[in-house]
């Protein structure tokens, strides 16, 4: 029987987690700023600098499930410390990259040690931490997520003005150094999985193939891929359906059938994509909203957004220790519900007070997701053998990943559908609103179904309970 972690322990262990978990997401939103310094110093256009941002993207999303394998056939611990020497080497290359192909490379090296730091986290909490306190470590991890991404834009952009653009990717190798003695120290010894198991190349291939096929579409010709995105997702179904073939037959498959075939798992999965989804509505189109619906300036803009990330990092924590009280489906539910009303309101608050609307609909929507992440990994968690729980844990940040992406590409596109003329600044003040409100209220309505969904599952599961 597995001893109780200490306080103690459990305190270390998912101060090294959270610490993962920050690391990943700084490295996300902390290049971004940099782009413009990099297009001078390297004389290079947008859709070149911005695969610096795409390379690490890219590479996180297509081995994400393959890290989370790793560690449960070779050890969390073992491979999440390997993540995170590989993280930092790669920052310490990126800092003295000579060229700007050389940034890009490194840049994806560096997304390949970020797939551990986000896939093994909450494998690792559901393996070590206290059960009684998982939702609460869920919730941390949630939380630190959101702070990384906020934190990223303000620090980088500070130490540009100071020092240059290499001093963002020093910060990294600093703090991957740092984050490396934590975890060495933090987190205890995890035997790996007791069997003559090995990584299933062959499908971990043909799945990083559409992945990668399915990102490029979503990023669509921003970043100046030359093949178009239809074709693009032929390729993906196709990389797909090889995959899963390979999969059946397989001694050792990446994904376990079982795994694959599980109801339970199979609808946290597909709820936490779609709410992903909807999540990234305000990353791209709030900003169009707030500068040509309401005529915020650029910092104006940027001081609207912020209430978000912010909301979220104080609701994360509690929202954790919430599941924790109640049970993850009831937790689950609340947030579905909570985020519907928020959706709600960003439709129609907006247009009926202005600023205070937006940053209120803000207030109510952020903690309904954070309820919804903090449940919805947890429930997953628990499903799931342990020897399976790290490619799940993999998953769930690739169903995420994914989500986040699909909106990217496709809320654009439904705002647009709906304006009088495809340039913005053509558009009328009313006709700009009346998209957002659209947008939002159609987003409303599929968080509810999902909501609906979600409550119907759990009837029927507590129905064959009471049988």
């Amino acid at each position: 029987m597995k001893p109780h972690p200490s306080p103690a322990a459990n305190k270390r262990t998912l101060a090294a987690l959270a610490g993962a978990i920050l690391l990943a997401s700084l490295g996300i939103s902390i290049a971004t700023v940099a782009l413009p310094s990099l297009a001078t110093v390297f004389s290079a256009g947008v859709q070149q600098v911005q695969w610096v941002v795409l390379a690490y993207l890219l590479a996180l999303t297509c081995v994400i499930v393959v890290a989370g394998r790793m560690g449960d056939l070779y050890g969390n611990r073992r491979v999440l410390m390997g993540g995170i020497l590989l993280f930092t080497l790669a920052s310490a290359g990126c800092a003295v990259a000579p060229t700007l192909g050389w940034l890009i490379a490194g840049r994806a090296v560096q997304g390949l040690g970020a797939a551990t730091l986000m896939a093994l986290p909450l494998s690792i909490a559901k393996t070590l931490v206290a059960k009684e306190r998982l939702g609460a470590s869920m919730g941390l991890l949630g939380t630190m997520s959101a702070i990384g991404t906020t934190l990223g834009p303000s620090v980088g952009g500070i130490l540009i003005g100071e020092f240059g653009w290499r001093s963002v990717f020093v910060l990294l190798t600093l703090c991957g150094s740092g984050l490396l003695a934590l975890t060495a120290i933090g987190i205890g010894k995890t035997a790996p999985a007791e069997n003559s198991a090995r990584i299933d190349w062959a499908g971990s291939g043909w799945l990083s193939v559409a992945l990668l096929c399915f990102a490029l579409a979503a990023s669509g010709g921003r970043v100046g891929v030359a093949i178009a995105p239809w074709m693009l997702l032929v390729l993906a179904a196709a990389a797909l359906l090889v995959f899963i073939r390979t999969e059946r037959v397989v001694p050792n498959p990446l994904i376990p059938l079982a795994l694959a075939r599980g109801r339970g798992i199979a609808t946290s999965l597909s709820m936490n994509l779609v709410v992903a989804t909807i999540m990234m509505s305000t990353l791209v189109v709030g900003p169009l909203f707030l500068s040509f619906g309401l005529g915020l300036s650029e910092a104006g803009t940027g001081l609207a957004m912020a209430a978000g990330p912010g909301a979220a990092a104080l609701s994360g924590a509690p929202a954790g220790r919430l599941a924790d009280r109640f049970g993850t489906d009831r937790t689950l539910l609340a947030g579905l519900l909570l985020a519907s009303v928020g959706l709600c309101g960003f439709a129609l608050l907006p247009m009926l007070i202005g600023i205070p609307g937006y940053i209120l609909a803000i207030v109510l929507m952020t903690p309904g997701f954070q309820l919804f992440l903090a449940a919805n990994n947890t429930a997953a968690l628990n499903l799931a053998a342990e020897a399976h729980r790290g490619v799940l844990s993999g998953l769930l940040g690739l169903s995420r990943n994914l989500g986040l992406m699909t909106g990217a590409s496709l809320l654009p596109l439904l705002f647009a559908s709906l304006l009088d003329s495809r340039t913005l600044a053509d558009n009328s003040t009313p006709t700009i609103s009346n998209a957002f409100s659209v947008t939002f209220l159609s987003l409303a309505g599929l968080c509810f179904l999902t909501f609906l969904l979600a409550a119907r599952g759990w009837r029927r599961d507590a129905e064959k309970v009471g049988c």
